[in-house]
């Protein structure tokens, strides 16, 4: 694998462990970390996830915790005993629920904060009564969750700059919203290419759908690769 399959996270966003394996074993020559979902995790639970790790691939389990501060804490715990690499909170769940999941984490669990997601914009934040612009939410929750010792942060790509100014390498920035230049951009509003995220310096970008649903999952990560390896 390149340097830069390595900085590629494919998102396994399929209903079912049948689908879920069928995908890694086609792309497991090519992409050794995966993302499981909210979908994937409630269709299959943690069997998938042991199935998946038991191929020898890493594992992003994406569920976005957002709870009272004992739930958290004990959901972190669980994802740690799995032996998953990553893990996601919401860190609008304030500096409390934050620090609860930052304690509980073992066996090297990388937990991730969750600013703003890719699918909204500031109508959204409107409608949630946050007044700021996407940019100024995105940095005050990241604050908020490396003062609160969190190891990482999701955001959309256009916040990297930013956010690798303010932090510098003190946490990993993983980037969704990530569309091939040959990919619709589907229900995505932040999005950029992975040569653009990556050279805007995030340290793992998130891939689903144009890999997922596309007839030939090991063509589009291919095309990925050359793009990135320019």
């Amino acid at each position: 694998m390149t340097k830069n399959a390595d900085k590629i996270i494919v998102a396994l966003d399929v209903p079912t462990k049948k689908e879920a394996l069928a995908l890694v074993n086609q792309l497991r020559e090519q992409i050794s970390f995966l993302k499981i979902g909210l979908q994937l995790y409630t269709a299959e639970g943690p069997k998938i996830v042991r199935a998946v790790l038991s191929t020898g691939a890493k594992v992003w389990l994406d569920l976005k915790l957002h709870d009272i501060p004992n739930t958290v804490a004990r959901a972190v715990e669980s994802a740690s005993n799995l032996g998953v690499h990553m893990l996601t909170i919401h860190l609008s769940g304030g500096s409390e629920m934050i620090r609860a999941a930052t304690a509980a984490r073992t066996n090297n669990i990388t937990i991730l904060g969750v600013t703003v997601l890719t699918s909204a914009n500031e109508q959204t934040l409107r409608e949630i009564g946050v007044a700021d612009r996407v940019a100024d939410q995105v940095l005050r929750l990241a604050k908020l969750g490396v003062e609160a010792e969190i190891d990482g942060i999701v955001a959309s790509p256009h916040e990297i700059k930013r956010l690798r100014a303010e932090f510098g390498d003190k946490i990993k920035i993983v980037v969704q919203g990530i569309r091939p230049s040959w990919a619709e951009p589907g229900d995505q509003k932040r999005f950029m290419t992975p040569r653009q995220a990556l050279e805007a310096g995030a340290d793992y970008i998130g891939i689903g759908r144009p890999i997922t649903t596309h007839p030939r999952p090991r063509e589009a990560v291919t095309r990925i690769l050359d793009e990135l390896n320019g």
